[in-house]
């Protein structure tokens, strides 16, 4: 079959419901011109909003030009797919501050596995129909500005925070492309005006991330801090990271439009009961081998067990004052790496400074005689 024969409206119809057929909630279809974005995308790397994310830097343009990511490509079909699951329990586990809590698109299967092989999936689907087509696929991968070619898909639009924002389904999505090299017709941007007057992510932003309408401070965003940052967290941002050890969701909660967000179907998106609503002092306490046993498949893996520890670290110096909490940090404080000991410290301080004040008092008493000072040194 040649380019030349293929019905490409036709097609188009059909690579639609083979996308909903593959669990995809929405698919929609952009040409490759994103040059409007790069003066912004300029602008936030100038001003090392990537933080240690040099990849972002490294790939310059690369990024708002698919043509040159991947020579060839005439139109980027764009897809999400909903994770939210039905019981994500946010109240419970972000209020209790003994619980580790857990971006709930974690909580489940890789979600860059699952959407790549359904995307993979639809390409070869694609392929059967044209011959002479290549496809690739990307899921958070390579440098592409995926919410920017979601929104002039028409999938919705970038809310304040960043993040792509559907009128009927909220936020709770993630989001795959597909690179092809057919000129297949495109789908019309969606233009509506969702956000408004609404500034609720930004002023309610734990860290004060989003330091503009549409710009988010990497560096800042607790995300970043407990999943791309590769050292120590900035002391200033301990405190206010609470017990939230993997990801952040707070932008999307405190978002009036996630009250429509759409429940998963996808089994691979239910939470691993070896993850979800665990107290920080069980999660602190599996050494490397239960570690990767237990998240074997998740996308927590990839942080690997000192950062994982140094996460909840922080986490336990934000608890409630625990004797428990104490000496789980002191036991692990001789074997622990220079990372791991730092935050470990930390979070000793912090426990230390919420001790009730009668234990207070008897331990100052003991370091007073242990010193052999006066009672009333």
């Amino acid at each position: 079959m040649t380019t030349n024969s293929i019905n490409y409206i036709e097609l188009t119809t059909k690579i639609k419901q083979w996308g909903k057929e593959l669990g995809f909630a929405s698919i929609g279809i952009t040409d490759i011109d994103l040059s409007k974005h790069e003066a912004q995308l300029q602008r936030w790397l100038d001003n090392d909003y990537h933080g240690d994310m040099s990849y972002m830097a490294s790939h310059g343009m690369k990024r708002a030009r698919p043509a040159e990511l991947v020579p060839g490509t005439q139109r980027v079909i764009s897809v999400r797919m909903n994770y939210l699951p039905a019981d994500a329990s946010f109240a419970h586990a972000l209020k209790n501050k003994e619980i580790a809590y857990i971006s709930r698109y974690a909580l489940g299967r890789d979600y860059h596995k699952v959407m790549r092989s359904r995307l993979k999936q639809l390409g070869q689907k694609i392929a059967e129909h044209s011959k002479e087509l290549g496809f690739r696929p990307f899921v958070d991968s390579a440098p592409v500005l995926e919410r920017q070619l979601a929104e002039k898909a028409g999938l919705g639009w970038r809310g304040k925070n960043s993040l792509l924002i559907q009128k009927q389904a909220g936020s709770w999505f993630f989001l795959g492309e597909l690179f092809v090299d057919i000129p297949l017709p495109i789908d019309q941007p969606d233009k509506f005006e969702g956000c408004g007057k609404c500034n609720a992510c930004i002023t309610l932003c734990p860290t004060g991330a989003i330091v503009e309408p549409y710009v988010v401070d990497a560096r800042k965003c607790i995300s970043y801090l407990t999943i791309e940052l590769q050292g120590a967290i900035p002391e200033q941002y301990r405190s206010l990271i609470g017990n939230r050890i993997y990801g952040c969701d707070d932008c999307q909660l405190v978002c009036p439009w996630n009250r429509f967000g759409q429940l998963t179907k996808e089994a691979d998106f239910s939470p691993r009961t070896q993850l979800k609503d665990k107290t920080l002092i069980e999660l602190f306490n599996w050494d490397e081998k239960t570690f990767l046993t237990a998240t074997e498949g998740s996308p927590i893996r990839r942080i690997g067990h000192q950062r994982w520890l140094r996460n909840l670290a922080v986490g336990l110096g934000n608890a409630p004052y625990s004797e428990q909490i104490v000496n789980a940090l002191n036991a692990s404080l001789p074997n622990s790496s220079e990372l791991v000991k730092e935050h470990i410290l930390w979070a000793l301080q912090q426990q230390h400074s919420k001790q009730p004040q009668a234990h207070r008092k008897a331990a100052r008493l003991i370091r007073i005689i242990e010193k052999g000072l006066p009672r009333d040194a």
